[in-house]
């Protein structure tokens, strides 16, 4: 388990290239971190803080964007996304104006604050818009990757999800994730996909049952718009497919696969697990394991789920 979590790999790395480039800029919405102390200590002039004032930050975001800096904006996700969708898609969906927008605490990571600040939507949402790729980061060398990317001239905008608790990593240094998806364990019959904070499960389940001498692979899928061709290239001669994410159903990771399948005629039975919209939000204290058994996406109910489909005839 990494003892620093991504948001200070992230900005730790931004730190060491705003050292060098004076054009790197950092926007903050009134958030703080050890990694954003010292940006704002050393490097005075190439960090501003705008407050509790997110729209305001991607306005101005875009503003030094068109005059030639790189810009990074930050807060917790569903404040710099979803209160700030309107300047998002103007400004950088239908003008194209290239910044990085960075939200920390994505799907349950703030497990102790309700619904108000998790986020099970950003995918649906941010995924439609043109010019705009996500990054769901799934460990910290995955962080420094993408943090050293946004870094250099660009001509989309990146929205990196960040996760909010610390994970192991499942990468080594020298990992290529430019096809915007790894296969993490290899199958010839049964896949998991999935995204973000759900590959550690979906990688613990996939153990559990070679335990039991069914092979089922996992492929991590970390960007948005999915890369078809390298998606279908790896599940050619699958079994079965099954998705995994802690976000809503309509619209994410699972119906982004299926599109891709229906799309291509590609005929893989195909079991979407999340969080259906008559689940609702969930108003449960207690950390992001019982808020996931609320909605049975814990690790023990996907797993019974997972037996069962791959089973049938």
């Amino acid at each position: 388990m990494n003892s620093v979590s991504q948001r200070d790999i992230f900005w730790n790395k931004v730190y060491e290239s705003a050292k060098a480039d004076k054009d790197i800029i950092i926007i903050s919405a009134d958030m703080g971190a050890p990694a954003l102390d010292i940006i704002r200590e050393d490097l005075a002039p190439q960090f501003i803080n705008v407050g509790i004032a997110e729209q305001n930050a991607i306005t101005l975001a875009a503003g030094l964007a068109l005059s030639g800096k790189k810009v990074f904006t930050y807060a917790i996700s569903p404040f710099i996304t979803l209160r700030c969708l309107e300047q998002i898609r103007v400004q950088n969906a239908i003008m194209g104006i290239p910044i990085t927008i960075v939200g920390a605490g994505v799907g349950f990571g703030y497990d102790d604050s309700g619904p108000t600040h998790h986020l099970i939507e950003d995918i649906t949402i941010m995924r439609v818009m043109p010019n705009v790729r996500i990054d769901t980061i799934t460990d910290n060398i995955m962080a420094e990757y993408f943090a050293e990317q946004c870094c250099k001239p660009k001509k989309i905008t990146d929205y990196v999800r960040l996760d909010r608790h610390h994970h192991p990593d499942v990468y080594t240094k020298h990992t290529d994730f430019s096809e915007g998806l790894s296969v993490l364990r290899k199958s010839k019959s049964y896949y998991i996909i999935s995204t973000g904070a759900m590959t550690h499960m979906a990688l613990k389940i996939s153990d559990k049952f070679r335990k039991n001498k069914i092979d089922i692979g996992v492929i991590d899928l970390f960007n948005f718009p999915v890369n078809e061709k390298v998606l279908l290239k790896i599940i050619k001669g699958i079994r079965r497919i099954v998705s995994m994410e802690e976000h809503f159903l309509p619209g994410g990771l699972g119906s982004a696969i299926a599109e891709i399948l229906c799309d291509n005629a590609v005929f893989i039975p195909h079991m979407r697990i999340g969080i259906s919209l008559n689940q609702g939000y969930c108003y449960k204290y207690g950390g992001r394991e019982i808020i996931r058994k609320h909605y049975s996406i814990d690790e023990y109910s996907v797993s019974r789920e997972i037996k069962n489909f791959i089973l049938k005839n």
